[in-house]
């Protein structure tokens, strides 16, 4: 790519600070939307118990109560994904930061992709980052080996 790997080394530790700033970013905006999935919980748990105070009309029965508990349901399982996602996207963003678990940031990048627009950039850009041989190496260092304590018999 570059003649200089001085050079190419400063873009590639530039690229992986932005990229884990936006991981940070992208994962604060999904918590706080996931609160909506919250919003939606408590509106479809209202609706449900509205739904069984609701006099009979005449002629006309009220709507079966379980859509409204089937629409809390869906909130709050909105909820936990986006809250999920929140998370996953935090720890990229700390994995990246740290230059471990490249093929861990990879999968979140392709998760991410799901969410547009920003998700599908974050995402590609994401994969064009780590896809690079330099930055692949960078993730390639080796942990300290493990060091084992002298452990000394006492006799008793």
């Amino acid at each position: 790519m570059s003649e200089d790997p001085s050079r190419q080394a400063i873009v590639d530790q530039e690229h992986l600070k932005l990229l884990s700033i936006a991981y940070l970013v992208s994962s604060g905006l999904s918590a706080c939307f996931s609160l909506l999935g919250l919003l939606y919980a408590g509106m479809g748990v209202f609706m449900g118990a509205m739904i069984a105070r609701a006099p009979a009309t005449a002629g006309q029965a009220p709507p079966p109560e379980f859509m409204g508990w089937l629409f809390g349901l869906m909130g709050l399982s909105m909820f936990v994904i986006m809250m999920t996602m929140a998370a996953l996207k935090l720890l990229a963003y700390r994995r990246l930061k740290a230059r471990r678990s490249r093929t861990f940031c990879m999968v979140v990048a392709g998760l991410t992709c799901l969410g547009m627009p920003y998700g599908a950039l974050l995402g590609v850009f994401t994969f064009v980052v780590l896809t690079r041989p330099s930055v692949a190496r960078l993730f390639e260092v080796l942990p300290p080996p493990i060091q084992t304590p002298n452990v000394v018999a006492s006799g008793g």
